[in-house]
């Protein structure tokens, strides 16, 4: 019965020559501003080798830029890194100077003194008033052996040093995960605005429609309305898809290092790529890369050398010393030497040592528990980031589905309004989930990529892409 009255409604149109031109133009238009559904998805314009994709995001197109630059740039310009180096300097220069015990002793003296003996002018009866001159005093001294102080001193830096660095390796591991979390965000961001953008076109579209048949008068002014509305609420959602793009963009920036970079594109568009892992691979990897599994093992090994210093407090030290001056009452009327071998014994208090010994043990059994605890917070995140890893994986085709049907959907509502039987109502929430079905595929395919990423600084290594699907879970 609705085609019926459809067929006839068309033919009392066209009989008119006024209303076929005025059909036929709206048509056209129609067909011009209110594309087909391969249309509507965002669409990418591929580079000559049809790999990489440029989207303009709103912004200047000055350079392109891929994750791989990203942290290339990350790794020569975040100060977290920077300061983390700083650190692992300092701590080898320490090294070098635990080392210097080893080392001879130098130093120079040289001065001039006038002296009043008291107790002799008060035995003569006069001022025994005389100068002293030292022209040059010189003196050396050697360590022979001190019963291993300093190499457990030298071990100890050597462990720190060592510390500095798996604590540099675990400042990369996170500025990576930032930037890697920051450049998805924005791929994310920059796609929800070519979905805005179309919606706004889409809207346009939808306004000519209704304003053409409101104008033949085969639509009420109610459709036009409703059209300029949507369309106005398309416009304000492009407004803040935009500046979710800049405000996306700087927080990248902020994770390379450098906030004032200036505006680029990106080269690449969000992908699903998935890898071979399993929760027991994850977790041998995670023993090896780890850093913060590396880095309990040597503050334990740390404590452990610490208490061996602190047995060694009462060992004497051996050493040798030479000295030449010369001097006297003229500053080169004599010269004197000495040279000797002494066994240096360092003041002992019992009390003190033992417990000395007692803290440097107490230490040792805390390192001990906390790199226990630490182990185990390690695997805990791990699980956490390979299960939301697994989760974000099983999304990923409902969210594919959920966009495919939504797409049906409005190629229904779309061809319905385009022919003059369709309600307006009914396409625009066509529309709506339509738009929302897209958003939601952006942002779980982000949630996906961030998991990935956050499995990658959990375990400590980045994961190969391209390979097979993940495992470990059923799903």
């Amino acid at each position: 019965m609705k085609k019926l009255l459809l067929i006839l409604l068309l033919c009392s149109i066209l009989n008119c020559p006024a209303n076929a031109i005025l059909f036929r133009k709206t048509w056209h238009n129609s067909k011009q501003k209110y594309p087909a559904s391969e249309e509507v998805e965002p669409k990418v314009q591929l580079s000559e080798d049809g790999n990489s994709a440029t989207i303009s995001a709103g912004i200047e197109n000055i350079i392109e830029v891929n994750l791989e630059d990203c942290l290339k740039l990350a790794l020569g310009n975040n100060p977290r890194i920077q300061s983390a180096m700083q650190d692992v300097f300092a701590s080898d220069a320490r090294i070098k100077q635990a080392w210097s015990n080893y080392f001879p002793q130098f130093s120079w003296q040289s001065g001039y003194s006038r002296i009043r003996q008291l107790q002799l002018s008060d035995v003569f009866r006069e001022n025994l008033i005389y100068n002293f001159w030292v022209l040059g005093q010189i003196s050396a001294s050697q360590l022979l052996y001190d019963f291993g102080i300093t190499q457990n001193q030298v071990t100890i830096r050597k462990l720190d040093n060592l510390g500095y660095k798996i604590i540099l390796t675990g400042t990369i591991n996170d500025v990576i995960f930032n930037v890697k979390d920051s450049y998805y965000n924005l791929q994310y961001a920059i796609e929800a605005e070519k979905v805005a953008e179309e919606t706004v076109r889409q809207y346009e579209s939808f306004y000519e429609q209704a304003k053409a048949f409101n104008d033949i008068g085969v639509k009420p002014k109610v459709d036009v309305t409703i059209a300029e509305v949507n369309l106005s609420n398309a416009k304000l959602t492009l407004i803040q898809a935009r500046h979710a793009v800049q405000i996306a963009m700087a927080k990248l920036n902020n994770a390379i290092g450098i906030p004032y970079c200036t505006k680029y594109n990106l080269s690449d568009r969000l992908r699903y790529d998935i890898c071979d892992i399993n929760l027991e691979k994850a977790m041998k990897i995670t023993k090896k890369s780890r850093p913060e599994f590396q880095l309990a093992e040597v503050k334990v090994e740390q404590a452990n050398q610490n208490v061996k210093l602190v047995k060694k407090n009462w060992l004497p030290q051996f050493t040798t010393q030479a000295q030449i001056e010369v001097g006297g009452r003229h500053p080169d009327s004599n010269y004197g030497y000495t040279l000797g071998a002494y066994i240096n014994f360092p003041t002992i208090n019992g009390m003190l040592l033992k417990h000395q010994i007692r803290e440097a043990r107490s230490l040792y059994s805390k390192e001990q528990a906390n790199a226990i605890n630490t182990k185990n917070n390690v695997y805990l995140e791990v699980q956490n980031a390979f299960f939301t890893l697994d989760e974000k994986r099983n999304k990923m085709p409902v969210a594919i589905l959920g966009m495919k049907q939504a797409k049906e959907n409005y190629e229904l509502s779309y061809g319905r309004y385009k022919v003059g039987v369709g309600d307006p109502i009914e396409l625009n929430e066509a529309q709506v989930q339509y738009e929302n079905a897209q958003l939601t595929y952006y942002q779980t395919m982000y949630e996906f990529n961030s998991a990935r990423a956050n499995l990658e600084k959990a375990i400590g290594r980045n994961l190969c892409t391209d390979e097979v699907k993940l495992k470990g879970v059923k799903g």
